[in-house]
Formats: C-alpha cells, sequence, structure tokens
C-alpha cells in the first residue's frame, strides 16, 4: 500500500471517528452543554471556512461576518415568507453569500497583505449597515425574529428543530457535509494551487497561472460556506441580527485559527472549542471574561505560533522523524 493511500485511509478512520464520538453527544450531554456544542459546531465551521482564505491562501480577511449574515438574513426571509424546505432555505443562504462575496471578491482580491484586510473590512461594514438601516427588509437594529422554524420531514416523519437535540444533529449533518468538501477541496489540484498563492504567487503567474482568477474562487467559495454558517445559525438562534454581520464578529473566526492553528485542517475548530469552553468557565466567574480571553491569547501567540493543535501536530512529526 502507497504512502497516500494509507493517509487517506487513516484520514477516513480519523473522520468517522470523530463524527461518530459527535453523534453520541447527545445521547451523553446534558442540553445545556449540547446547545454550547451547537454553537461550537457552527461556529467551528464558520472559522474553517475562512481558513480557507487564510491558511491555504494567505489572505487576511476580516469581514467573512458579513457573508455569514447574508446567509442569515437570507434564510430569516424565506421562513418569514412561509418557504418550508430546508434544503431550499439554506441552499437560498449559500447562494446569496456566494454572489456577495463574488462581487465583493472581485473587487478586492487585486490587494496584498494589509491592504485586501482593510479594503474586507470596509465592505463588511457597509454589509452591517445596510441590514442595520434597511428597517423594512432587515429589521432593523432588532432583526429577524424566526416566530416558527421549519421541521425534517423525511418519508412522513416530521422532527422538530425547536429540539435541541435534532438541532444538533441536524446541524451536525449539514456541516459535516460541508467539512468533506472542504477536505476535498484542500486535497485536490486546486488547494495544491492555493497553497502555491499563498507561498509565492509571483512564481505561480510567471508559469501561466491566473492568480486573481485562484483568489476570487477561493474567497467565493470562502463567502459561501460561511453564509451556510450563517444560515445554520439563524436557525439556531432563532433569529437574523446585523450583530452577525459586525467587524467584531469577523474577529471571532479569526481569533479562533489563531488559537487552534491556521496550518491545521481541524485547527479552527479545535480553537472554536477553546474559544467557548474558556468562555463559559470564565463567565462563571466574572462578566469580564474578554480580558481573560486577551491574557489567554497572548502567551498562544507568543509560545505557540502554530497554534496549540498545529503546535502538537508539528511535535508528534518530530517524535516520529527522530
Amino acid at each position: 500500500m502507497t504512502n497516500s493511500a494509507k493517509i487517506l485511509r487513516n484520514n477516513g478512520f480519523l473522520f468517522f471517528l470523530l463524527f461518530a464520538i459527535l453523534a453520541a453527544a447527545p445521547f451523553i450531554l446534558p442540553i445545556y452543554w449540547l446547545i454550547i456544542l451547537t454553537e461550537i459546531i457552527i461556529m467551528g465551521f464558520f472559522a474553517m471556512s475562512f481558513n480557507l482564505l487564510f491558511g491555504f491562501t494567505g489572505l487576511l480577511s476580516f469581514g467573512q461576518a458579513g457573508f455569514f449574515g447574508v446567509g442569515a438574513y437570507c434564510t430569516a426571509l424565506l421562513i418569514q415568507n412561509g418557504i418550508e424546505s430546508l434544503t431550499l432555505i439554506l441552499s437560498a443562504g449559500i447562494l446569496g453569500a456566494l454572489l456577495a462575496a463574488l462581487i465583493i471578491g472581485f473587487l478586492c482580491v487585486k490587494r496584498d497583505e494589509i491592504y485586501f484586510s482593510m479594503i474586507t473590512l470596509g465592505f463588511g461594514m457597509m454589509l452591517y449597515t445596510i441590514a442595520h438601516n434597511w428597517i423594512g427588509v432587515t429589521g432593523g437594529s432588532d432583526g429577524l425574529p424566526l416566530c416558527t422554524i421549519p421541521a425534517i420531514k423525511l418519508m412522513g416523519w416530521e422532527v422538530s428543530l425547536y429540539d435541541p437535540r435534532w438541532m444538533y444533529l441536524f446541524s451536525l449533518s449539514v456541516i459535516s457535509l460541508g467539512v468533506l468538501l472542504l477536505w476535498r477541496l484542500t486535497r485536490s489540484p486546486f488547494g495544491l494551487i492555493l497553497t502555491a498563492v499563498r507561498e509565492n504567487k509571483e512564481r505561480l503567474a510567471f508559469v501561466g497561472a491566473n492568480v486573481r482568477w485562484v483568489r476570487l474562487t477561493s474567497f467565493t467559495i470562502a463567502g459561501g460556506l460561511a453564509g451556510l454558517a450563517g444560515g445554520l445559525f439563524a436557525l439556531f438562534n432563532c433569529m437574523a441580527t446585523p450583530d452577525f454581520m459586525h467587524w467584531s464578529f469577523s474577529s471571532r473566526p479569526v481569533l479562533m485559527t489563531v488559537m487552534g492553528g491556521s496550518g491545521i485542517f481541524f485547527g479552527p475548530a479545535f480553537g472554536a472549542a477553546i474559544f467557548f469552553i474558556l468562555e463559559q468557565l470564565i463567565t462563571n466567574v466574572t462578566e469580564n471574561w474578554m480580558i481573560f480571553l486577551g491574557a489567554f491569547l497572548i502567551p498562544i501567540v507568543i509560545f505557540f505560533p502554530r497554534g496549540i493543535l498545529g503546535t502538537i501536530v508539528e511535535l508528534v512529526k518530530r517524535r516520529r522523524e527522530s
């Protein structure tokens, strides 16, 4: 058996094992922690979609919350207009975010480094302002509450997503498909091109690759997946608000990725788990939990430059090679 075949088999086993553990959570955890875990997997997927830009393409975006919010609002608007198909609702959130990312990305990918980051931040705040001021459509600062959530319907069997257990299992199923898509994408020839763009875009352009097109494709896909996370988050919270689009919300996937490790596929999801567990533990002691989170983040950046999970994986690789 070749090395690549062994890697694929081992990764497939790890995927299955992780999915089995997460699928067993509703039968083990109390409702409170199951709700926290639902938020972790949704936000973890949001951070993984951001990492397609940051970790693989080398682009730091501060506007991903804008596409997250577009997905949430598309979901909320369709539900308020009586659409009951969850497939159609989430697909609309993905397509809405894809379209927004395509238009904004076309204007952003011409720039590099801090200039790219600042442009994405500006467009993100523009989307936030539209959502905050367009009261007739978005509900303004009050957002769009979801008084009803469509149920899952399979062969005459109906399941309510108001039940935290079914909401968790539904989110896990959808996110698992999204994670598999990301995995195949990053391990494909296109994923290798993304890595080449990150490492040396000038050399890639010299051999004939269209760097701008590659960046735009990555930006659009990341925006669409952020829209999927936003749609699930709207279902989970039973509402969509402009706060989902604020620049401070865009900082969440950045923090999660830095904590977990941008060089590792599941690093952002690992960082999301750390982020929310710390939040829950610290808020039991004080309301000023962000101060302690900052104090926790500083030594991570100094002593774990590849993130916590990234550093652990790096140490394991070194021991195997030695």
